[in-house]
């Protein structure tokens, strides 16, 4: 899918060192991710073998300016076979591609990609605040579902999660 000279598509191997710089710049950086040390090549390679094409759990990576400015996926969002019909969304854009609607046509095309799939629930868990990923949440008809008071500390300091989820079907 191409909008605005930006093509959403599924993620190749190819893509793994820029999706990792993307990711690594938020955890040096900022509290969105509670990882606190950068992910290695070889722990995101392994990362990367958890999706599928054809299946529920979708890595996809917008590219243009002659690069990866931003991905998004869908990942099991529990172990046990009882969650296997919910599935968690995340979306990183790189720090200086923010704000330009690319998270939209990610989720877009995210939301396409696990149509008909055997799935009830899609979750989301926010690192509060943070107005613009509450925004793009809110566009797909995410709702509030909890928040985690202090369950994260990171940068000195405790941070809240919200949990939001959009019933399918």
């Amino acid at each position: 899918m191409a909008t605005n000279n930006i093509c959403i598509r599924q993620a190749k191997e190819a893509d793994l060192a820029q999706i990792n710089d993307i990711y690594n710049y938020y955890v040096i950086n900022t509290p969105i991710t509670f990882d606190f040390e950068p992910v290695r090549p070889e722990e995101r390679a392994l990362w990367f073998e958890r999706y599928d094409k054809n299946g529920p759990y979708q890595l996809l990576v917008a590219e243009g300016e002659g690069r990866v400015l931003a991905y998004a996926d869908s990942h099991a969002f529990r172990a046990k076979r009882a969650y296997d019909t919910t599935v968690e969304f995340t979306v990183y854009c790189a720090h200086d591609a923010t704000g330009r609607g690319i998270g939209t046509h990610l989720y877009t095309a995210l939301f396409q990609a696990i149509e008909g799939q055997d799935l009830r629930l899609v979750i989301a868990g926010i690192t509060l605040p943070n107005e613009a990923s509450l925004r793009l949440h809110e566009r797909f008809g995410f709702t509030p579902a909890g928040v985690m008071h202090e369950v994260g500390r990171k940068f000195d300091r405790f941070w809240d999660v919200g949990w939001f989820e959009k019933r399918l079907g």
